[in-house]
């Protein structure tokens, strides 16, 4: 069973919540909760695939992005595994990949021998002025265009919420 769903009914015995302790969803929040989940996923399956061509998976897009925005283009790499929610040693290895294809590089932190900034080169900068229109440009169709103007505000007044208490969660409320 695919564990990011819900089930609606107990899936065997051996669980230690009863069907009277677990607060199933209804008929709705379920609907609800797996139109979700497979939006999600069919959404970052597309947009990784339409990035390939660039030679980026959605993860490099997701640091070059965040990079691009950090002031004079770096951030410390602790801070940037907590931005991408990937943990350091996965980060390491990406960064590693991405040093690899010139698009970012590492540089030492001042006042911290262990600590590293990733940073932003010309090229990564090149390749996101590049890539960045044709993603948004994807974006767009394949989601944003899908609504109207009142869907998308409440949309946004529905999830801005849940993104609040995960960023709480997580201690960067």
């Amino acid at each position: 069973m695919d564990t990011t769903t819900a089930p609606a009914v107990l899936p065997d015995e051996s669980h230690q919540d009863t069907d009277e302790d677990a607060p199933w969803l209804t008929a709705e929040e379920q609907r609800l909760w797996r139109a979700h989940l497979e939006v999600s996923r069919l959404l970052m399956y597309q947009l990784e695939r339409e990035l390939q061509p660039y030679g980026l998976s959605i993860n490099d897009y997701t640091i070059l992005v965040e990079l691009s925005e950090a002031p004079q283009r770096r951030m410390r790499m602790t801070d940037l595994a907590v931005a991408t929610l990937q943990s350091k040693s996965r980060l390491s290895h990406q960064i590693t990949r991405m040093e690899a294809a010139g698009l970012v590089a590492r540089d030492t932190c001042p006042g911290d021998r262990r600590g590293l900034f990733a940073v932003l080169t010309e090229q990564g900068w090149q390749t996101m002025r590049h890539v960045a229109p044709h993603h948004v440009r994807k974006v767009r169709e394949h989601f944003i265009d899908r609504f109207d103007e009142d869907q998308i505000a409440s949309m946004y007044e529905a999830l801005a919420p849940v993104a609040e208490h995960l960023r709480e969660l997580r201690g960067r409320g």
